[in-house]
C-alpha cells in the first residue's frame, strides 16, 4: 500500500504491507513479463551449464525410467497396461509426470535459491516460482520425440481428443505452479521443507496412475484417484496421445477442479505470506 506524505520541502512515498489480502495485480504481471522470461531462460542455462550431454538429459531421465519400470513393473510384476504395450503406456505416463515432478522441485526451493534477489529489487514474486515451473516445459517437448518414435514403432496412433493436449499441458502446469506457490512460500520460513519436497514427490509418484493403469481400480472407486489432480490429467494423456481408450471426462473434470482450487489457494497462501520473504529468506 502507497501512502504518499507531503510538505513544503519535498514529497516522501512509504510503502507499507496491507493486513489482508493483497490482490493480484495482472498489470504489475504483465509489466514484469520480461523478467519472467529471464528467469525462465536462467533457469534453463543453469541447469545444463556445464554439463557433457546437455539437452540430452531430458530424453535420459524418463527414458532410463521407462526402462526400469519395464522391466520390474511389466515383465516381473506383470502389471496390465490397457492392451497396448508396457514400454509406450508407461512412458505416455511418465511424460506429464516427469515434467510435473521436475516443476514442483525446481518451484519448491525457487524463493530460497533467489534470495538476493528478493531482497535487493522489488517485483512480482509470483514470477519466481513460474519461471522454475515454465522452464521445464522444454524438457517436455525434447522427451516428446521419444514418445514420436515410439508410436511409430509400435504403430500406435493418437486419439481422436489430441486437440485436448494443449489444454492437458495447461493443467499440469497450472498444478506444478499451485503445488509450487505453497511449497515455495513455506520453504522461506521452515527450511525443512527443501527435504520434504522429494519425499513427496516419490510417494506421490505411486499414488498416482504412472506405472499402472487406472482400470486396476474397480470402476466405483476410481473417482478416488481424480482426487490426486495429477490422477485424471495422466489417464487423460494417455487416452489423447495414444487413442487406445476415449477419454474420461468425469475424472478428467474432477482433477481439473481440484487443480484450479490447490492453485487458487496456493495464490492465495502465497500472496498472504510474502510480505515476509524479504525479512526471512
Amino acid at each position: 500500500m502507497n501512502k504518499a506524505v507531503t510538505n513544503s520541502a519535498t514529497a516522501v512515498t512509504v510503502i507499507e504491507p496491507k493486513k489482508a489480502w493483497v490482490p493480484i495485480n495482472l498489470k504489475e504481471v504483465w509489466k514484469y513479463r520480461e523478467l519472467l522470461y529471464f528467469l525462465t531462460k536462467r533457469d534453463i542455462k543453469v541447469k545444463y551449464k556445464q554439463t557433457v550431454l546437455g539437452g540430452l538429459w531430458a530424453i535420459i531421465q524418463p527414458v532410463f525410467t521407462m526402462v526400469v519400470f519395464t522391466l520390474f513393473f511389466g515383465r516381473l510384476a506383470k502389471i496390465p497396461s490397457d492392451g497396448i504395450p508396457y514400454p509406450i503406456f508407461v512412458y505416455a505416463g511418465l511424460l506429464p509426470w516427469t515434467y510435473f515432478a521436475n516443476a514442483v522441485a525446481a518451484s519448491g526451493n525457487s524463493l530460497v535459491g533467489s534470495a538476493n534477489l528478493i531482497t535487493k529489487v522489488y517485483f512480482p514474486r509470483l514470477i519466481v516460482p513460474a519461471a522454475a515451473s515454465l522452464a521445464g516445459i522444454l524438457d517436455f517437448f525434447i522427451a516428446m520425440l521419444v514418445l514420436g518414435a515410439m508410436m511409430v514403432y509400435y504403430h500406435v496412433l493418437p486419439g481422436m481428443g489430441i486437440s485436448l493436449f494443449p489444454f492437458l499441458v495447461g493443467l499440469t502446469f497450472l498444478c506444478a505452479v499451485g503445488v509450487g506457490l505453497w511449497l515455495s512460500a513455506l520453504n522461506v520460513r521452515y527450511r525443512d521443507i527443501r527435504y520434504v519436497i522429494p519425499f513427496l514427490v516419490q510417494l506421490w509418484m505411486f499414488v498416482s496412475p504412472v506405472i499402472y493403469p487406472v482400470s486396476m481400480v474397480k470402476a466405483k472407486y476410481q473417482w478416488l484417484l481424480a482426487l490426486n489432480p495429477m490422477g485424471g490429467v495422466i489417464k487423460a494423456y494417455r487416452a489423447t496421445l495414444l487413442g487406445h481408450l476415449p477419454i474420461d471426462w468425469f475424472l478428467l473434470s474432477l482433477s481439473t477442479g481440484i487443480i484450479l482450487i490447490l492453485f487458487i489457494s496456493g495464490l492465495y497462501f502465497f500472496r498472504r505470506t510474502e510480505r515476509y520473504f524479504a525479512d526471512v529468506v
